[in-house]
């Protein structure tokens, strides 16, 4: 078994028994109503729990009308950018992560043991039924994201690394490598790595940023490369939008043609994901190419103007439930990313439960941060 499926326990089983019993669920889409009764238990032990130790949580618990879904206050994930809010005690944190934006503040968190091993059970369960967990088959990775550096504490990167635990490492090169003053993207040498990697019998799994992911894809076409064949089994898994280039994004469905094109890696092994460091559970992309919530989550459309649910098909804030986090009242967190819901038999794959599309910042142009959008909702939740 891999050591991420392991069985892990919630930090006081007396008070947390659904929260445990929903995050044990094995299968990560299932649905119906014993999973909805069982989530709703779930989140009614989540509100305590974060009540009882947040003063912060049981101030805005208090105020939340009893009739809204799980009786879930509405708080923006900007609000961790400027503050630290544990429902633990200090020296219960076991890992402190920070989101990845490229300006401006960037959003604390903190896990305590229970929150981060259940988080990374999610992705392994996932992992686990696309048959993307390979024990006994080595891999040469291209991550796009951060070498490692001693002081390096992102998500994007603390994920990208353990998302490398599922097949064994026969080699490992980064993009944006570590100079000592920060990290610069280095496109030749993620060509060079692609072009070595091709000569070799291994899978090549190739995860993180998309951006720059097209970026070399670029710079291979301007400097007149042949298409590659990266071998049979290889895999890309993207992650944490595009990052200060929302200038030159292209739409998904070009950047997967062109790695098919390039790289010889068919549509059906490119996924997307979405997720962030204020919100851990994993949305990873079906064989139709659509974010599906998984078991432990619900998700909602909001209003822009009345933070009112809306039906299927409109855009709004994406709203993001989940009871598994203990460490911080997070579990139910507004991002900043517009989105539309639709029902899961609007996608036509195997899965029942509804998927997302996201449209991207609310209310920002592309050069800007979400700082304005994001204060203007807390000002209308306040």
């Amino acid at each position: 078994m891999n050591p991420h499926l392991a069985p892990v326990a919630v930090p006081d089983p007396a008070l947390l028994p659904h929260v445990q019993r929903l995050c044990d669920l094995t299968d990560p889409y299932a649905c119906g109503p014993a999973e909805d009764e069982l989530f709703a238990a779930a989140m009614a032990e989540s509100n305590a729990w974060h009540a009882e130790r947040s003063p912060f949580f049981r101030s805005l618990y208090e105020a939340t009308p009893p009739a809204r879904p799980y009786r879930t206050p509405l708080v923006h994930a900007n609000f961790f950018k400027r503050h630290e809010v544990l429902s633990i005690p200090r020296e219960d944190v076991e890992l402190h992560l920070t989101s990845s934006g490229t300006t401006g503040q960037k959003s604390q968190m903190f896990f305590d043991h229970w929150t981060i091993r259940s988080a990374q059970r999610m992705v392994a369960r996932i992992f686990e039924r696309h048959g993307w967990i390979t024990p006994d088959q080595e891999v040469n990775y291209l991550l796009y994201s951060y070498e490692p550096a001693p002081s390096l504490n992102l998500g994007t990167a603390f994920t990208d690394n353990y998302l490398c635990d599922f097949a064994p490492a026969r080699s490992v090169a980064y993009a944006l490598r570590d100079t000592g003053g920060g990290h610069e993207f280095d496109p030749f040498g993620c060509v060079a790595a692609l072009r070595r990697f091709e000569r070799e019998d291994a899978p090549v799994r190739i995860l993180g940023f998309p951006a720059f992911l097209f970026f070399t894809l670029e710079r291979m076409r301007a400097m007149g490369l042949p298409p590659l064949r990266l071998p049979e089994g290889s895999l890309v898994v993207l992650g944490g939008g595009w990052k200060g280039h929302a200038d030159r994004r292209v739409e998904k469905e070009e950047l997967y043609a062109r790695v098919t094109e390039q790289l010889g890696i068919p549509g059906e092994r490119i996924r997307d994901t979405f997720g962030s460091v204020e919100h851990c559970v994993p949305y990873i992309e079906c064989d139709h190419h659509r974010l599906h919530a998984p078991v432990w989550s619900r998700v909602t459309i909001r209003s822009t103007r009345t933070l009112e649910p809306l039906p299927y098909g409109e855009r709004g804030y994406l709203h993001l439930v989940s009871p598994y986090i203990t460490s911080v009242p997070a579990q139910s967190v507004v991002m900043g990313d517009l989105a539309s819901l639709q029902p899961g038999e609007a996608c036509g794959c195997e899965l029942a439960t509804p998927w997302f599309t996201v449209h991207g910042r609310a209310g920002v142009s592309r050069n800007r941060s979400c700082a304005v959008a994001a204060a203007e909702l807390m000002k209308g939740m306040a």
